[in-house]
């Protein structure tokens, strides 16, 4: 399972590990890379000191390139920035914001830069910034989601742009990864799969909600601020989409999110905490290590590819 994603960074398979704030730290991300994907460190909202430790401790783990997230809207965006062009980081992923101000920088540094994008529009916007590839995420992913499914923007991205498309939201096994290449992209990213990865350091609570989900186990909250987010429902997205329907003010909401994804990943705070998850939640079963779930959705890619000529006479 080659395609040109997998030349331009040295993988072995096309999979990325999303980057989950909290989620994805070093011990993860190397061992998605180890296993021939693509692993990920997720900066969040934390500050460029904790990141470092973590790009420190991937390198101590493996040799193989792996990427950092970088969330835009992060009072530490720029400090991270930095860090992520000192420190010669493979592969710059984006989220939460246009981050054309910071690609030259990186791209100078030898980073491959590749946005998360919602939209066309934006696809077109990374590629002419200079991005090497584009996450084309639909609005089934967990986090901040978009208006539009995977199965609808994936396509047009791919129409859009001559970047290769790697294509996220709703991808936890084989028919997905599979399903996404007949859609035109040259690879996959999954994040909730990989919450159940044995590297995954997330609370035991948070894991079991995952392993209990089924299909209708998400909401999301948000969307009156502009700023929408995909998560199991719980006390706290009860409670926020309760105040948000209220009307209640940015402030309000805001001291009300603040720290809810620390809560869940790291106490596992059934009232408090926000557990991010995709709607594809019900398709993760059981705990394996991050290499084995790379392989084993490579493996059933394959296998359903493999077996499309049955379909057609």
């Amino acid at each position: 399972m080659q395609t040109e994603i997998c030349r331009l960074l040295g993988i072995r398979y096309p999979v990325f590990q999303g980057g989950m704030a909290w989620i994805a730290d070093g011990r993860l991300a190397a061992a998605v890379s180890e296993g021939g994907g693509l692993g990920i460190i997720a900066a969040g909202n934390a500050p460029a000191s904790y990141v470092e430790e973590q790009i420190h401790f991937a390198r101590k783990r493996t040799e193989k390139p792996f990427g950092l997230n970088v969330m835009l809207r992060s009072p530490f965006a720029d400090e991270v920035a930095d860090l992520a062009a000192r420190e010669g980081v493979r592969v710059v992923t984006t989220g939460a914001g246009n981050p054309a101000a910071f690609m030259d920088r990186w791209r100078r540094a030898g980073c491959a830069v590749i946005p998360v994008v919602a939209s066309v529009a934006m696809a077109k916007l990374m590629e002419r910034a200079g991005a090497a590839a584009v996450i084309a995420e639909g609005c089934e992913s967990g986090g901040h989601v978009g208006e539009t499914t995977t199965m609808a923007l994936v396509p047009q991205v791919c129409d859009a742009v001559r970047l290769p498309v790697i294509a996220a939201g709703g991808i936890a096994d084989g028919r997905g990864f599979a399903a996404a290449l007949m859609l035109g992209a040259q690879g996959i990213q999954m994040g909730t799969r990989f919450l159940c990865a044995g590297e995954c350091t997330i609370h035991p609570v948070y894991r079991e909600k995952i392993l209990r989900a089924t299909d209708r186990s998400t909401i999301v909250t948000g969307r009156r601020n502009g700023h929408p987010v995909r998560s199991l429902r719980t006390a706290f997205s009860r409670r926020y989409e309760e105040a948000e329907y209220r009307g209640a003010s940015e402030t309000e909401l805001d001291v009300l999110g603040t720290g809810a994804l620390r809560l869940a990943v790291q106490e596992g705070d059934l009232e408090s905490g926000c557990f991010l998850s995709g709607q594809i939640a019900g398709l993760v079963k059981r705990v394996q290590p991050a290499a084995e779930i790379v392989e084993e959705v490579t493996r059933e890619a394959e296998q359903c590819l493999k077996g499309t000529s049955r379909w057609v006479r």
